[in-house]
């Protein structure tokens, strides 16, 4: 089908023209001129029969809900929700690397008792390199894991009324949110051009949106 504000062709059960960002309104509208049982679908406006030239005792007609177009999430919003992000997984590793932590030779370290033998070093430089693996493993299953769910958000993003979508607005695959996330290091390198980019594109993009073929909408 082709967009009717612009006229770009767009995929047949896409949610929103990935060109001008507008509803397509494919989703949750009931059939025309079907009658819908209660709770089947959210609440429509009904058009009384005779706008349609329709007489008594004739089923109700269902208009379909006004197009709205789409609006993309941009720098400062997503700043916010990476704040709030934050603060809960260093709380979360707090929890969950503390005790590990602990456990091994950071313990030693940590009462101001530095390793007094190359064994020890090793064995320090081995447990810090375990530390760090879980604290990324936590971080990346946090952002992938909540991005590709039923929420298409982690819970800063959650809490302002963000989602992450690919180009059509459907919900992504655990895999391409892996991919989105893996791409944030690419935004980093550019000494965070990557993410400020956010600020200025059409779509409201970072450069790891951009890779991952992703976008970042307000649903609020």
């Amino acid at each position: 089908m082709f967009c009717s504000k612009c006229g770009s062709q767009v995929a047949d059960n896409a949610a929103f023209c990935p060109t001008c960002g507008n509803m397509t309104g494919t989703q949750g509208t009931a059939p025309r001129g079907i009658p819908v049982a209660p709770g089947a679908f959210p609440p429509q406006t009904t058009v009384p029969p005779t706008s349609y030239g329709g007489g008594a005792g004739q089923s109700p007609v269902y208009a379909a809900p006004v197009a709205q177009p789409i609006r993309w999430a941009g720098f400062w919003l997503r700043f916010v929700a990476w704040f709030i992000d934050s603060i809960i997984l260093q709380i979360a590793s707090t929890f969950i690397v503390l005790p590990f932590a602990v456990s091994t030779e950071i313990r030693d370290v940590i009462l101001n008792h530095p390793p007094q033998s190359p064994a020890e070093i090793v064995a320090l430089f081995g447990s810090l390199s375990k530390l760090i693996i879980v604290s990324a493993c936590i971080k990346w299953l946090y952002y992938a894991l909540l991005e590709s769910s039923a929420w298409q958000a982690t819970i800063g993003k959650k809490t302002l009324g963000l989602e992450v979508t690919d180009l059509q607005g459907h919900r992504i695959s655990f895999a391409r949110a892996t991919g989105r996330y893996f791409a944030k290091i690419i935004s980093i390198l550019t000494f965070l051009i990557g993410y400020i980019m956010a600020g200025f594109t059409e779509k409201k993009q970072a450069l790891h949106d951009m890779i991952a073929g992703c976008l970042v909408i307000r649903k609020i």
